[in-house]
């Protein structure tokens, strides 16, 4: 099905920007208005396939061979080819079945970072880079992104082609360095993103990970316990003869699971259609906003979530100031690095804002997601010097997006004990107190008439 970028104004005056799948323009056209949207330009737009064994883009097999053939020709004619051992062949097999990690992208991008550092040019700081590379298929992703350099493309036309290998957030990154003249800083705030992304996820693990398989062992004990345990103790109750029962909430619980036991398809089915509907609902232009607005006002995460995408923004508005580009256009390129419906929706106001005279800072101060010392900065630097302003507030959101990040680190946590703690304690309730009642024997007395 095609895939059509769309910019459309919505019922109280945003402008949002996003894609949308469907048959044709002029269904997609018809499918906006029904959610409340006016379009003003709809264009097809050409969507790869995520499949990491697709052809590649400016380099087919066989002219990747016959370069890898051509560059190694010194060595073929002054000396033969070695046989090659079972062990090497073994190495080679399994280098090329390699999956591409987050780690490869991070390593090339600070290694190639490095290059431009030392006034490398493209190709060369390239051609170094894939000299070094290990892993075989990115190895092959870097001599397509080479050869379009080669052939006068830009990097990021190539890289958006293996968006399955390179982040969303990371091409715009380099789309921005390339477009405004400032490849080395955007590699340097794109290695500063990979690494910070890479530590965000190492922290979410050693906290979520253990309490997530404490939380699904203690499940799987409980039912466990239920399945197999209840019935033993009802057993023992009946052969006896006698009056006492198992708690009420250990004969409810034991019940529910005997009916999900029974009729496991309906649950199964009922979360499957829930799975869908809300699937289906995020791929229309309004659940997408709708989606997007969600992300900044969840618990816990939603204000981080803001703060990287609006630090972002201003980090690439800043390079394309410093190259002398004009605000409104800095704004027009600075967009790519963000997916979010709602902040593209602000930055499209904002630059419409300009052109009638109004202030580009305004969509921001009224969304009410922007604290007031970030707005109040960009309009001292409307009046003094925007770009030292903009320095000393990418300073502060810094400082701000680790405080946040700080807090959340020890909210997590405490979050997780909660569950696990509720978790613990209905087991001990369900499972711990009736066998505790049998041990105690109770029970034997009201057997005998006692």
């Amino acid at each position: 099905m095609p895939t059509y970028l769309y910019k459309a104004i919505t019922s109280h005056g945003q402008i949002v920007r996003s894609r949308i799948d469907d048959s044709s323009r002029i269904s997609c056209i018809k499918r906006l208005k029904r959610n409340g949207l006016t379009p003003v330009s709809v264009v097809q737009t050409v969507r790869f396939n995520k499949k990491t064994n697709r052809n590649r883009r400016n380099l087919s097999s066989e002219q990747s061979q016959s370069n890898r053939v051509k560059a190694n020709k010194q060595q073929i004619l002054s000396k033969t080819k070695p046989k090659t051992s079972f062990i090497q062949k073994l190495d080679k097999a399994l280098l090329g079945s390699e999956k591409i990690t987050f780690r490869d992208v991070k390593i090339f991008s600070q290694n190639f970072y490095l290059l431009k550092k030392a006034q490398f040019n493209n190709i060369h700081a390239l051609s170094t880079v894939i000299e070094t590379t290990e892993n075989q298929k990115f190895r092959l992703i870097l001599e397509d992104i080479l050869y379009g350099v080669e052939s006068g493309e830009f990097m990021y036309s190539t890289m958006e082609y293996y968006d399955n290998v390179f982040p969303y957030i990371y091409i715009n990154m380099i789309k921005v360095g390339e477009l405004s003249g400032s490849l080395e800083n955007s590699l340097k705030q794109g290695v500063k993103y990979l690494d910070d992304t890479d530590s965000l996820n190492r922290k979410l693990k050693r906290i979520l990970i253990p309490n997530i398989i404490m939380f699904i062992g203690i499940l799987v004990m409980l039912f466990a316990a239920v399945i197999i345990g209840v019935p033993i103790l009802q057993n023992i109750f009946e052969t006896i003869g006698t009056k006492d029962q198992l708690p009420a909430i250990t004969l409810w619980f034991a019940g529910v699971v005997n009916r999900l036991m029974q009729y496991w398809y309906i649950p199964v089915g009922i979360i499957f259609a829930i799975v869908s509907a809300v699937l289906i609902y995020i791929n229309t232009p309004r659940g997408r906003y709708n989606y997007d607005y969600f992300k900044y006002v969840m618990p816990i995460f939603g204000k981080l979530i803001y703060l990287l995408d609006f630090s972002r923004l201003m980090k690439a508005v800043l390079l394309n100031l410093q190259n002398g580009i004009r605000i409104q256009d800095s704004l027009e390129v600075s967009k790519n690095v963000i997916k979010n419906t709602v902040m593209l929706s602000m930055i499209e106001t904002a630059i419409n804002n300009i052109f009638v005279g109004q202030s580009w800072i305004e969509p921001f101060e009224n969304s009410n997601f922007s604290s007031a010392m970030t707005t109040e900065m960009l309009k001292v630097g409307m009046q003094t010097d925007l770009t030292e302003m903009m320095e000393k507030l990418i300073e502060y959101m810094d400082q701000d997006i680790e405080n946040t990040m700080d807090k959340i680190m020890k909210v997590l946590p405490e979050v997780s004990y909660a569950i696990v703690g509720v978790v613990l304690i209905f087991f001990v309730i369900v499972v711990l107190v009736p066998c505790i009642q049998v041990y105690m024997g109770g029970w034997l007395f009201s057997a005998y008439g006692y």
